[in-house]
């Protein structure tokens, strides 16, 4: 299947309307003038085509407002774009249609859309652009903001489901949609600069507005991740508990405070151990005993 050739914006040099805006009424009241002193019919005549044809080039004056281009074409043919900002004459018979150069905003729908590991999940971004190319965006596109809504919920979507949702879900070290943001906008503004330069758009910047997990599985998922924040904390808690009792143990020895042997030793780091990892604070007891009476 042959690929259609993209358009290319062509710059235009307009010129100033002024100058017609000063001969044109020049020219139409002298030919009246002359044709009502002389009251010759050929030059009422002439007076009155004259008049015409200054009424028809009225539709040749064109403004360039800042931020914004005229897109030039005649007779089917494309002449160019002028991007200058300005008041401009050209041939009456030119198509002028004004396209935005300024930045524009799309904010997707809340989109529903399973990860990598099948979790049906919500998402939605904030999309910055504006059109590079005027010439791609009026011929090659049908219409280019609609063009770039659809392309924009079909990036969000491929993205998406390219990603687990948190990290830790996947035995591969994956890029996670909510652990790794940064990569995970800057992987979207690639793909959706991609799908967007047949239109000549300009992707400026790219962010993920909204981020969760589907409704019907948020409860199960929320337990989830707090199961998993216990399990890291207690981790912690273990790792450092251990590590007391380790300098307890060697400091107890080094200043000869009392000796242990290897089953009192299980003892004190059995006793430590629970006082540190514990969830409430340890109650006193009193051992008026020993360890083998």
């Amino acid at each position: 299947m042959s690929t259609a050739t993209r358009s290319h914006e062509l710059p235009f040099a307009a010129s100033s309307a002024w100058p017609m805006v000063c001969a044109l009424p020049v020219v139409v009241i002298g030919a009246w003038i002359g044709a009502g002193t002389s009251k010759s019919p050929a030059l009422i005549i002439a007076a009155a085509i004259l008049s015409v044809i200054a009424f028809v080039c009225l539709f040749g004056f064109f403004v360039v407002t800042p931020n914004h281009s005229k897109l030039l074409v005649l007779f089917g043919s494309y002449r160019g774009t002028v991007r200058t900002p300005g008041f401009y004459w050209t041939n009456p018979f030119t198509q002028k249609t004004t396209v935005s150069l300024r930045a524009h905003n799309v904010a997707s729908e809340k989109i529903k859309v399973n990860d990598l590991l099948g979790n049906p999940i919500e998402i939605g971004a904030v999309i910055v652009w504006r059109v590079r190319d005027t010439a791609q965006a009026r011929f090659d596109v049908e219409d280019h903001e609609k063009y770039v809504d659809v392309q924009v919920e079909t990036a969000i979507r491929e993205i998406a489901k390219g990603h687990p949702y948190d990290d830790g879900q996947s035995d591969k070290n994956e890029i996670s949609l909510r652990g790794d943001t940064s990569a995970v906008i800057e992987e979207l503004k690639v793909e959706l600069q991609a799908r967007l330069d047949r239109a000549g758009i300009e992707v400026l910047e790219a962010r993920i507005s909204h981020l969760a997990y589907a409704p019907e599985i948020a409860s199960a998922m929320l337990q989830r991740q707090q199961a998993v924040a216990i399990i890291a904390a207690r981790q912690k808690i273990v790792e450092g508990a251990v590590s007391i009792v380790e300098q307890a143990l060697t400091d107890l020895g080094k200043h000869n405070v009392v000796h242990l042997d290897d089953e009192r030793k299980a003892t004190l780091v059995g006793n430590l151990l629970v006082v540190l990892c514990g969830n409430s604070s340890p109650q006193p007891v009193i051992n008026t005993g020993g360890l083998y009476h």
